[in-house]
């Protein structure tokens, strides 16, 4: 199984915060899953600690790649196909880091571990 995990599920997972689904943590703690970390969520982690909106993530944020190596979990990187279908996807959900998610989880076949449950509605796969 390949996961791509949200940003609140991989903050929580380098947390050990209880909130993260037990489903959630069985999936991505299962030695044959590869979990994946999208270049969308450095960039989220990043801005919203600058902006003190995630003022435990700072530390992440000084180095988002440590992080992401640190759980031997893979970085994933944006293609222009990632963000050329996260533009076309429709509905209103206006985030952009999460439409980038979504389109990285469908281009690839990722299940995606998240509890936002509006991401149902773009036929993802949503682990939680």
């Amino acid at each position: 199984m390949s996961l791509l995990l949200d940003t609140h599920a991989f903050l929580w997972w380098l947390d050990g915060d209880p909130q993260l689904s037990l489903r959630a943590r069985v999936a991505i703690a299962e030695p044959a899953t590869q979990v994946f970390v999208s270049a969308a969520s450095a960039w989220e982690i990043t801005a919203k600690a600058r902006k003190g909106k995630l003022p435990g993530a700072t530390a992440v944020a000084a180095d988002v790649l440590v992080a992401i190596r640190s759980q031997r979990f893979s970085p994933l990187d944006i293609s222009v196909e990632d963000a050329q279908r996260s533009g076309a996807l429709t509905g209103d959900h206006a985030d952009p880091f999460d439409r980038m998610l979504i389109a990285q989880a469908l281009r690839r076949g990722l299940g995606l571990v998240s509890n936002e449950r509006l991401f149902d509605e773009y036929g993802v796969e949503r682990i939680w």
